[in-house]
């Protein structure tokens, strides 16, 4: 047996299957410096409206300030700290929700929202020293050790280059309006945030294709693995029954697409409809459709819009449904009585008349000895 299971070593790509299960598991290709740096942007953005607003608020709370202190009654000041709580929810509030719909967007982005239990249940593997060891010093360890060094470098850029602005602010700040003031260092932080930001998600699209990679590599399948796989969704009741609802509804499109090229329809009159086409080049008579119950009503249906002869006959199209299935020429027992049928057909053919529901009152067929539908093979087409 190979170190890696009974089918040998791990080349195949992961099946659909496989890696359906590995999302419900949790084992979902994401980085968190997506989430994060999308953040810093979202607030680059938001940072100048949020200092304007809240100097806005500051200088009206300040006023009102002056005026708690000319009087300073308990109600004032009760007002006075309603209006702070007020103007720091109304201030920080839309930005907090703001970050918070952005990191959503990030993690639904990234393989949509999942919520999985089985990362958090505490297993004796999760205790095990060696795999973190492994992290730390591997090649994992070294891509994480390059992202902050390259996220310290673009950090520390942008310092130099905003520190001498903020230096000339500094000593000039008494000679400055407090708006300057304020104004100048929201262009710098902005300065700063947007920077930080560009590197931080261009960082970030790289660690989403080292992860994606690592966890790919990490769900890769066995030949042994995936045949055995195949087979067991071979044997799920639930694939048995998609599989069935495909063909059956194949099946029915198919019959509804040769009724309308059918010669007649043979009706019961309405529990069993059976549809006949008759090409001599081809032998008999064949079946091109039939069913019963609901399926009977929708190829009377189709039949009708397509002007084909619907004849009520009830012990021949009794006959055919039991003995014929799809695509089979109708049994020698049979041959007389659909050739009634037809020359009935066309007869009404030759009158001009097309489509419509007739009842020719033909003498019942002889059904001793019929073979069961399925029974005889469908001859092929030459």
């Amino acid at each position: 047996m190979a170190k890696d299971g009974p089918g040998g070593e791990k080349t195949e790509a992961p099946t659909p299957q496989r890696l359906k299960k590995a999302r419900k598991e949790g084992q979902i290709p994401r980085t968190q410096e997506l989430g994060t740096w999308l953040g810093v942007a979202a607030a680059s953005a938001l940072l100048p409206i949020l200092v304007g607003s809240a100097f806005e608020a500051s200088q009206e709370l300040f006023v009102h300030v002056g005026t708690v202190v000319k009087t300073p009654e308990p109600e004032n000041v009760t007002t006075l700290l309603g209006e702070a709580l007020m103007t720091f929810l109304t201030t920080l509030l839309p930005t907090a929700i703001a970050l918070l719909v952005v990191g959503v967007c990030a993690s639904a982005a990234q393989g949509g929202v999942h919520f999985a239990t089985k990362p958090i249940k505490p297993t004796l593997k999760k205790f095990n020293p060696l795999p973190g060891l492994k992290r730390m010093f591997g090649t994992q360890g070294l891509w994480e050790t390059s992202k902050a060094l390259i996220k310290t470098a673009a950090l520390g850029t942008v310092v130099i280059v905003t520190s001498s602005r903020a230096q000339d602010l500094v000593s000039a700040s008494g000679a400055l309006p407090l708006s300057a003031v304020a104004a100048t260092f929201a262009d710098s932080a902005v300065l700063m945030f947007r920077v930080v930001a560009v590197t931080g998600l261009v960082l970030a699209v790289a660690d989403y294709v080292v992860v994606r990679k690592k966890m790919m590599k990490e769900l890769k399948m066995s030949k042994y693995e995936i045949t055995q796989e195949h087979k067991q969704s071979e044997g799920d009741p639930h694939m048995k029954a998609h599989r069935r609802g495909i063909q059956m509804q194949m099946s029915r499109n198919r019959m509804m697409a040769e009724v309308a090229e059918a010669d007649v329809l043979l009706v019961n009159p309405t529990h069993v409809a059976v549809a006949l086409k008759y090409e001599a080049e081809k032998g008999a008579p064949r079946v091109v459709a039939k069913g019963a119950g609901e399926v009977a009503a929708k190829l009377r249906e189709r039949a009708a819009e397509a002007r084909v002869p619907l004849v009520q006959d009830i012990p021949l199209a009794r006959a055919l449904h039991a003995s014929c299935e799809i695509g089979q020429e109708v049994p020698p027992q049979l041959f007389n009585a659909v050739a009634r049928v037809l020359a009935f057909v066309m007869h009404l053919g030759a009158r001009g008349v097309k489509g419509g529901f007739h009842r020719p009152g033909f003498e019942a067929p002889d059904t001793a000895d019929l073979p069961k539908a399925g029974r005889r093979r469908a001859p092929t087409a030459a």
